[in-house]
């Protein structure tokens, strides 16, 4: 894997902000580290954007230069925190219960302890793509057609798998990759489907929209009941009209919430620092990525299993957030 000094794709949206220039390393506090690294994830997802929005704003509030690591996403990102190779990170709280409890076939049985709570960012949709010409309009007709899911290491990668499994949908084919390549081989008539979950609008969703003749794939009830039994930590959802520009009608989904993640060494007063420049930035955050709409102190309790930092329950209890004892471990 290859680090990527700032910016990242949507970094630059922060340029005229004031955020993307990268000075020599000042921390606020000399006890600090002079930089830090952010996992993220492939181009055409989300955390890809997000991440350098809200990396650039901890960098602004703590003088710490924070650099950029291209990943797989929310499973390599736990990896990555718990062993330290990077100090910051994004999951989904499906992947992080799973890490946190030693249970997906990926943990091979390591319980990922060394990982603490940040902040929420946003519910992650599961849903598809597929060109028009194909006649695909729902996830039932996937059976025998060739899908694509995303990274191996991804949300999607992971769980979309065993979505269809439940559902009693069989792929022909099930590719992994990043979502810029996904969205490039449906175009391409490489794949017939490109199922995915990020925040959205889906940037590889939005480009492939503007050049095709789409159809978006949501879930029925019978399916949502089917999936959400299967996996209690899914929620139904609906995308409203105009997630998309070609979307003719709302979508029903399913939800995994996303939060970001620190190792469990990183001091109490920076982890503090970090948390307030982004629960305090909220607009700021939105002009650099549309999904940071939810990212807001209220849905800290869409987190009910992971231990915050102790500096980041410190901020969110110093503003008006109930965090259980149990829930804060250093």
């Amino acid at each position: 894997m290859r680090r990527r000094d700032i910016l990242l794709a949507g970094g630059g949206a922060l340029a005229g902000q004031g955020l993307g220039r990268q000075a020599a390393a000042q921390p606020r506090n000399p006890a600090w580290p002079r930089a830090l690294t952010m996992g993220t994830a492939a181009p055409g997802g989300n955390y890809a954007i997000y991440g350098p929005v809200w990396g650039l704003l901890a960098q602004e509030a703590t003088g710490i230069n924070i650099s950029f690591r291209t990943t797989q996403g929310p499973n390599q990102n736990i990896i990555l925190v718990d062993r330290r190779e990077v100090e910051f990170g994004m999951v989904t709280m499906g992947i992080a219960l799973q890490a946190w409890n030693g249970q997906g076939e990926w943990t091979q049985g390591n319980r990922f302890r060394n990982i603490r709570a940040l902040f929420p960012m946003y519910d992650t949709p599961f849903h598809a793509i597929a060109l028009a010409k194909s006649g695909i309009t729902g996830h039932a007709q996937l059976q025998g057609r060739s899908v694509g899911v995303g990274p191996r290491g991804g949300t999607p990668g992971t769980y979309y798998p065993m979505i269809l499994k439940e559902l009693g949908v069989t792929p022909s084919a099930i590719r992994f990759g990043s979502g810029a390549d996904m969205s490039g081989q449906v175009a391409d008539g490489l794949l017939d489907c490109f199922a995915f979950a990020a925040g959205v609008p889906i940037p590889a969703f939005s480009e492939m929209e503007t050049q095709q003749d789409v159809n978006f794939l949501g879930f029925t009830d019978a399916e949502v009941e089917k999936a959400t039994k299967a996996f209690p930590e899914l929620s139904r959802g609906v995308l409203p009209m105009g997630t998309y520009r070609k979307q003719t009608a709302p979508l029903q989904i399913l939800g995994v919430y996303n939060f970001s993640i620190c190792h469990r060494g990183l001091p109490d007063d920076l982890v503090y620092e970090v948390t307030k420049a982004v629960m305090t930035n909220n607009a700021r955050m939105v002009q650099g990525n549309a999904a940071a709409k939810e990212t807001l102190p209220e849905n800290v309790v869409k987190n009910t299993f992971l231990p915050f930092h102790p500096g980041a329950a410190r901020w969110f209890r110093e503003n008006g957030q109930a965090i259980p004892d149990q829930l804060i471990l250093a």
